[in-house]
């Protein structure tokens, strides 16, 4: 039941109607995906959907960064979901194998525990808040299942190494402009303050470097699979 206020509130009625949402249309994106693939269709509804990505993800930046919903903490897109857009935007437009594997390793495993644990203290449905969250974390998640079981991109070792980089990359810019800003993104600099799965993994900074090696570790083992059945494929093939 939702307060009066109309505050989000995780596990509530709206946190399961958008996790239900988003696994439905997950399931279509792959069935469609895999009855166009290689077709002209799949191109265009892959380049469809990045400009669907792109017109929505920038309409909602610009919206942040007006005067009277400025907020340092929050406003500037130094959050990893802001990379990630991008990054899905691209692969689904291109194909290109790095943009892939940052879709593929960024929504998979970082996005699902935005949504999961969402830190969302904001309005509840229907209000903007609440669709700029969602549909910020929910696209980069479809762009991913549906780039990897719909069309058919396969993850590689060489795409986790990029994505490996491209990550502590983010993490060192954000880190640097949160100690100078006293800002958050990220959670580099200390935990968010409703609970979340980085409760678990002790105190700062020490939680950085165990989510670190989870998330490298979680991200091995949703590349071997794909990389043994692809070894098995070339010795029936040979």
């Amino acid at each position: 039941m939702q307060p009066d206020d109309d505050v989000f509130v995780p596990y509530g009625t709206t946190h399961w109607t958008a996790l239900t949402i988003g696994a439905a249309v997950a399931v279509l994106l792959v069935l469609a995906g895999r009855r166009m693939r290689g077709t002209a269709a799949q191109v265009t509804t892959g380049r469809v959907f990045a400009l669907v990505i792109v017109g929505v993800q920038l309409s909602m930046q610009v919206r942040r960064l007006l005067p009277e919903n400025w907020d340092l903490y929050t406003s500037l897109p130094l959050q990893l979901s802001d990379l990630s857009w991008v990054a899905a935007a691209y692969a689904l437009w291109t194909h290109r194998w790095w943009a892939c594997a940052l879709t593929y390793y960024w929504g998979l495993t970082l996005t699902p525990q935005a949504l999961l644990t969402p830190a969302l203290d904001s309005p509840d449905f229907p209000r903007i808040e609440f669709l700029d969250f969602w549909a910020l974390h929910l696209f980069v998640t479809w762009a991913a299942v549906y780039l990897t079981w719909g069309v058919g991109i396969r993850p590689t070792w060489r795409g986790m190494r990029a994505t490996v980089a491209a990550t502590v990359g983010w993490a060192a810019v954000a880190f640097s402009v949160n100690s100078s800003l006293g800002t958050n993104y990220g959670f580099l600099n200390h935990k968010p303050s409703n609970p979340s799965l980085l409760d678990l993994l002790g105190p700062w900074p020490w939680y950085l470097l165990v989510e670190f090696t989870l998330v490298v570790a979680g991200w091995c083992l949703i590349t071997w699979p794909w990389t043994r059945s692809r070894r098995r494929a070339d010795t029936r093939a040979g």
